[in-house]
């Protein structure tokens, strides 16, 4: 239609007023104004306008100065109607009061049509004049829509609604909401929320903030019942600014919809994620060692704090002590590893390393003798500390902790222990979920530490083996000062490095280097056997490339996969020089007494192992105070290095050769050897003596 861009939501002029004064022509009836846009105009008797309100201007287009006076049946009712607006008049000549939808005039001359009521008002003569006042109808149509369909939605929306004032109380709810709340409806009105639902202040705090702000906010959740499981709801809630035709915020709408199964399954599912999540993690953090102290530490870091508050993990002496002494050790339980999230816990009796006797009939001897997991709650927790002068610990138990899980450690048909995990009073009880993951972490745990249990035993076979099989003292020989140095790759890995000195005839003397392939028992074995063949050909005088043409039979005949380096040297102290022979080893380094180092140089040479080939000989000079530095590459080479660099980290370490040769072994090991060995090492060193 024409000129609706200027017909705004002006409410009429205040009735009984007279037209020709401005300011009461201006003003406007507040109570429609947020409604429903209104106009108002009075007719005399002699059928003239005497009042034309602003809101008419806004909806017809004339203003007050153009239509009082004017003819209202010709200036605002079409041609075609004008019988209809006569018997209209007649009407209300009798003194009744007409309600009528009629077409009117806009100022631009298209039709307007509009709900109008049409009373009888005393002109200012006394005489009978007419009051209209009318809307549009499209507007009238579209409030009784509107109006229609928020009673429909308080009437029948199963979401709980409300209305509230500035002051937050209630001015409407439905009755699904009085339903949630539980009061009927009428009692909600011109109450607040706390006083509907005490401890809901998070509720009107929220909805003071939409007010303050003019902000909604959406999807805010609130937990009802949390006392009582059972009857915990979770509800989203949401709220919107009621704002007036002038845009001022008015008052709060708000909407409650019960999400609690939903939540649930969002809570189970987002549970599950994180299961799988730890599960996970546990597969790269639990057994990255194959050290028993810190694969026990990795199962207390998996399950601490985000599945238990606490995890204690034991483990059976005579399961890790040798065969000899594991009679002696039957029921002690010894702890590898713990963690206490709570700093109540008493910490004295927490100390790794602590033992305890397991008393028989006691809920640890039960666990462990049959292999099953149990949970403890409450009146149960007391038998977790069964050894006495443990009070202290008892007590913060009884205190602080609400549920318990005792988990067997097995692995292989075998018990090794136990693992204790525990919530504390103020979280969640182990549910069927959080055990079968406890369970499935101790499993693997056990299986981790079976792990290392067993290597531990092999390396201890393997480190016993070595040192029988290799004697680390060094003979005195005629000319040379001689040191030797072996050390296992850390505290985890024993291989085949080996040296040896032997005295040979004329005063001169054999030294030899070496390093056989792989580690544990069986490289310390063919260690030994090449060692035993070493000394029985330096015995019958073999010089050194015949020595190793020898030596790789001996490993060919180990086996396809078996190889070794190996650097034999025969000093003779008339002459001062070494006769060198190597096989596939690093180059040994020749140091004189003013500290000018030299590798030596010329090709290593196949290893051993890979067929009979032809060894160079090399006849380097050994002078008085010098040193021959022979070593493994464990000294100077690990994965990801460059050996360049090793090699010159080992000539720098011996720019002083003149101190005592026990502390150039410490010097080479301190500051030459990778921090993060890979291989283990072994060094000889002989210095020259003079004439």
């Amino acid at each position: 239609m024409a000129g609706a861009s200027h017909r705004g939501a002006r409410a009429p002029d205040a009735i009984g007023e007279t037209p020709d004064r401005g300011a009461s022509a201006g003003r406007h009836a507040g109570v429609f104004q947020d409604l429903l846009p209104l106009a108002l105009w009075v007719v005399d008797a002699d059928g003239r306008l005497a009042q034309w309100s602003l809101a008419a201007q806004d909806l017809l287009g004339h203003t007050p100065e153009q239509m009082v006076g004017q003819d209202a049946r010709s200036v605002l009712v079409p041609e075609e109607n004008r019988e209809l607006a006569d018997r209209l008049a007649r009407t209300l000549r009798t003194g009744a009061a007409v309600v009528a939808r009629l077409p009117v005039r806009h100022r631009d001359g298209t039709v307007v049509d509009m709900e109008m009521w049409h009373c009888p008002i005393a002109d200012g003569q006394g005489r009978t004049g007419v009051l209209a006042i009318a809307a549009e109808t499209s507007a009238v149509e579209r409030m009784r829509d509107a109006l229609a369909a928020l009673e429909g939605l308080f009437s029948q929306s199963p979401i709980g609604l409300a209305m509230l004032g500035p002051d937050l109380r209630f001015l409407r709810v439905n009755e699904a909401l009085s339903r949630i709340d539980g009061v009927p409806v009428a009692e909600h009105v011109g109450r607040r929320v706390t006083e509907i639902a005490p401890g809901a202040g998070a509720l009107e705090s929220v909805m003071r903030q939409v007010l303050d702000r003019g902000e909604a906010v959406v999807d805010f959740r609130y937990i009802s019942g949390a006392s009582d499981p059972q009857r915990t709801r979770t509800w989203s809630c949401s709220y919107a600014p009621l704002l007036g035709g002038a845009g001022q915020r008015v008052g709060v709408i708000a909407s409650l919809i019960d999400v609690t199964e939903g939540q649930r399954a969002h809570l189970e599912a987002e549970r599950a994620r994180r299961r799988l999540a730890l599960l996970a993690e546990a597969g790269t953090q639990m057994g990255s060692t194959l050290d028993l102290t810190q694969t026990a530490q990795e199962v207390v870091r998996v399950l601490v704090p985000r599945l238990a508050d606490s995890a204690d993990v034991q483990l059976l002496e005579e399961a890790m002590a040798p065969d000899e002494t594991a009679a002696s050790a039957h029921g002690v339980v010894r702890r590898a590893a713990a963690a206490f999230t709570d700093p109540a816990a008493p910490a004295d009796h927490l100390a790794v390393g602590m033992t305890m006797q397991v008393p028989p009939g006691s809920v640890y001897e039960q666990v462990i003798s049959a292999g099953r997991p149990m949970n403890l709650y409450l009146g149960d927790i007391a038998p977790l500390i069964p050894t006495p002068g443990a009070e202290p610990l008892r007590e913060y138990l009884y205190a602080h902790v609400g549920a318990a899980r005792l988990v067997p450690l097995v692995a292989r048909g075998t018990v090794l222990g136990a693992v204790v995990v525990t919530r504390t009073r103020g979280r969640e009880p182990f549910d069927d979920q959080d055990t079968l993951l406890i369970d499935e972490l101790v499993a693997r745990a056990a299986l981790n530490i079976d792990n290392a249990r067993m290597y531990s035993r092999e390396r201890d076979a393997a480190l016993t083996l070595q040192r029988s099989l290799m004697n680390t003292s060094l003979p005195t020989v005629s000319g040379l000062e001689l040191t030797g140095r072996y050390l296992p790759a850390g505290d985890h890995e024993v291989g085949g490095d080996w040296f040896d000195a032997i005295a040979l005839s004329d005063d001169r003397t054999a030294l030899v280097i070496g390093d056989v392939m792989g580690h544990g028992i069986h490289a310390a074995a063919v260690m030994g056997q090449l060692r035993t063949a070493v000394r029985t050909l330096a015995r019958r005088d073999t010089a050194p490339d015949q020595v190793l043409r020898s030596l790789d039979a001996t490993v060919a005949d180990l086996g396809d996969y078996e190889m070794a380096t190996c650097l034999y040297a025969v000093h003779d102290p008339v002459t001062a020089h070494c006769l060198i022979a190597r096989a596939g080893h690093p180059p040994p380094l020749i140091a004189d007494e003013r500290g000018t180092v030299t590798f030596l140089g010329g090709p290593a040479g196949p290893p051993l192992g890979v067929g009979r080939q032809d060894r160079e000989v090399q006849r380097v000079l050994l002078p008085p105070h010098g040193l021959l530095v022979a070593y493994t590459d464990g000294l100077i080479e690990t994965r990801g290095t460059d050996l360049d660099q090793g090699m010159r980290r080992l000539a720098q370490a011996l720019r002083h050769p003149g101190r005592p040769l026990e502390e150039i072994c410490d010097e080479l090991l301190a500051h030459v050897m990778p921090e993060a060995a890979d291989d283990d090492v072994a060094i000889l060193v002989a210095r020259a003596l003079p004439r």
